[in-house]
């Protein structure tokens, strides 16, 4: 794996711009494929990688008004994001690639791309909330509109897909959740779902999820697997229903029978992260609720390489943090 510990002078901030100094960073797939070279094979190196962390405020530039000095602030995924729809311009300014991330002592952001987490919250926790909290916020609230009492299935016990868990009950509805590991499985029963399933004892699970709501078929999907696993979705899916299109663990490319999908009107929604006016509605959501995130394990920043090699594993349940 291509990463080592340089020293670079610390950045000084221009006008609207801070420098944050790191107190935690969390660990998404993402990071892994970035520093692997085979999410965007054409990344300009060198890149400082990691895109989710928390830290304080230590300096301003000129005109900043949005935050002052020893505000605790997330950075935001999308840098250029800050409401409205997705624009190619706006999506070009993620952190950890295509712009440097955040596994660094001090950071150089825009004030217009950090927001101030849940005060409840650990660092350790407030870290796992850019990317795996609001993919699933995204996918529940902004697009999907979930009301109470439908029904949500969920698959996986990865970061997006327990804190779809959470909000999910949140937000009054009935979650299911599919994994192949029982114990994980029995996990997030604990942590409230209705019902699981493990999918490598029973593959066809979708006939599982429509048994579970009457024969009617589940109101949302969190997909997370893809290739693999986009056709059971849509067959688990009742008419009108919506498959959020989150993940690709299982494959980016398949063949698909489009005849169900609009002679039953099912939707399709590709979900990528969010931008910072729905970040500032989640942690509203989640301070009121006094909701914490799901952590695996918090391990010393010096760990990086190891810990994110291992991330393909699949081992963890929930999301890891690094401590600076």
């Amino acid at each position: 794996m291509g990463l080592r510990r340089v020293e670079r002078p610390d950045p000084t901030p221009g006008p609207g711009q801070i420098v944050v100094q790191m107190s935690a960073m969390s660990l998404n797939f993402r990071d892994l494929l970035m520093v692997e070279g085979t999410y965007n094979p054409k990344q300009r190196l060198p890149l400082i990688p990691l895109s989710d962390g928390v830290g304080r405020v230590v300096a301003t530039g000129p005109g900043v008004r949005r935050v002052k000095l020893g505000d605790r602030v997330c950075p935001t995924f999308f840098q250029g994001w800050t409401s409205g729809e997705p624009t190619m311009e706006k999506l070009k300014t993620p952190l950890g690639g295509p712009l440097d991330g955040v596994a660094a002592e001090r950071v150089l952001l825009s004030e217009e791309g950090v927001v101030v987490p849940p005060p409840h919250m650990t660092d350790a926790e407030a870290a796992t909330l850019p990317c795996a909290a609001l993919t699933a916020w995204t996918a529940l609230v902004q697009n999907g509109g979930v009301r109470p009492g439908e029904t949500v299935l969920i698959q996986g016990t990865g970061g997006v897909s327990l804190f779809a868990l959470q909000i999910t009950l949140l937000l009054g509805a009935r979650a299911l959740i599919t994994s192949s590991n029982d114990t994980k499985l029995q996990r997030a029963l604990d942590l409230g779902a209705d019902a699981g399933l493990n999918y490598r004892q029973e593959p066809g699970w979708a006939a599982w999820a429509r048994a579970q709501t009457d024969g009617r078929g589940v109101d949302h999907v969190i997909e997370v697997g893809g290739a693999g696993t986009l056709e059971e979705s849509i067959k688990a899916t009742r008419p009108g229903g919506a498959v959020h299109l989150i993940g690709v663990l299982s494959g980016a490319k398949t063949e698909l029978t489009l005849t169900r999908v609009f002679m039953q009107a099912i939707r399709l929604l590709g979900v990528l992260v969010g931008h910072r006016e729905a970040f500032e509605q989640m942690n509203r959501a989640f301070a009121q609720a006094k909701l914490r995130p799901v952590l695996d394990r918090e391990v010393a920043v010096d760990t990086l390489p190891e810990t994110l090699g291992k991330l393909s594993q699949g081992d963890h349940l929930g999301k890891i943090s690094l401590l600076a």
